[in-house]
């Protein structure tokens, strides 16, 4: 089994349909993707080949640099929300009163589709039968605001499903990488007198940095290709206040039947991601990267 294994021209032959897989589902449409962004195409007409000037439109589009925008605050307030994730990891992992309920009840949300968490929240921010007007009603503030109808507050009401949809799954990755922090350093440095804080802020974190580092780049990867719960609950409106770069590719492409410009957001996108992962990545990495135990 061992000859065999070692094999070469085996290993090759094993690893053969999977990279066959990957290059046709993910590989060959990133490069039609960039091929059809170099033409002027309705998506089912002729292809007329226009060189870049779907890319020189993109950098004067006004609309597409506002959904960058947007996109790039959602992956602000995503990483922002890494914090409290990693909060109330942390008391998970401590074993208090009433964790395992709590370890029951933040996994809602990953078992709930996006529709599903779309419509949830399209009915908490209704304005008139809202759970979130009725509460500030009761609290006697006559006029609560229209959450998903002003364009000054709806981009933010929408972080705050986007926020909750992903917590479970942030929450479950911080809390068993805290449980294989192992239990002697942690022993050691309570004998020695150290606090919870203490402890937390310099045991426990910079043993699971690798961890938060991955997750850093998983959260703002995310909040830049974000689509479905935007589209579903505001469709990008009022007036483009809740436009993304992802909804706005699907427009273009899907709606207006510019497939070849909206080609060329989906591939600037794939390039700005590729260039924000580099540099989070960078940012990131230290040469004592990986801490020993």
């Amino acid at each position: 089994m061992n000859q065999i294994m070692s094999n070469k021209r085996v290993i090759a032959l094993y690893t053969l349909p999977a990279l066959l897989l990957i290059m046709v589902l993910i590989y060959v449409p990133l490069a039609l993707t960039g091929y059809y962004g170099l033409m002027d195409w309705d998506g089912i007409g002729e292809m007329t080949f226009i060189g870049l000037d779907n890319y020189a439109a993109l950098i004067v589009d006004g609309a597409f640099w506002s959904s960058a925008w947007h996109s790039l605050l959602l992956a602000v307030f995503s990483v922002g929300s890494l914090v409290l994730y990693l909060g109330v990891s942390l008391v998970l992992a401590s074993d208090v009163k009433g964790a395992n309920l709590f370890r029951k009840i933040y996994l809602i949300p990953m078992l709930l589709s996006s529709v599903a968490i779309a419509q949830l929240w399209l009915r908490v921010y209704h304005p008139t039968n809202g759970v979130m007007n009725r509460f500030l009603t009761s609290i006697g503030i006559e006029n609560p605001p229209l959450w998903l109808a002003d364009t000054s507050i709806v981009l933010f009401a929408i972080f705050i499903p986007i926020i909750w949809q992903y917590a479970g799954f942030y929450i479950i990755i911080y809390y068993a990488a805290l449980k294989n922090v192992p239990n002697e350093i942690v022993e050691a440095a309570r004998i020695d007198g150290a606090s919870p804080l203490q402890i937390a802020y310099k045991i426990k974190l910079p043993l699971i940095a690798g961890i938060i580092k991955v997750t850093i780049v998983l959260a703002v990867i995310g909040s830049l290709k974000y689509f479905d719960l935007i589209y579903v609950m505001t469709d990008g409106g009022p007036n483009g206040a809740s436009e993304v770069m992802a909804s706005y590719m699907y427009k273009l492409a899907f709606r207006t039947n510019e497939f070849g410009y909206g080609s060329a957001v989906g591939f600037f996108l794939l390039i700005l991601i590729l260039i924000v992962t580099y540099l989070i990545r960078k940012a990131t990495t230290s040469k004592d990267d990986e801490v020993q135990y």
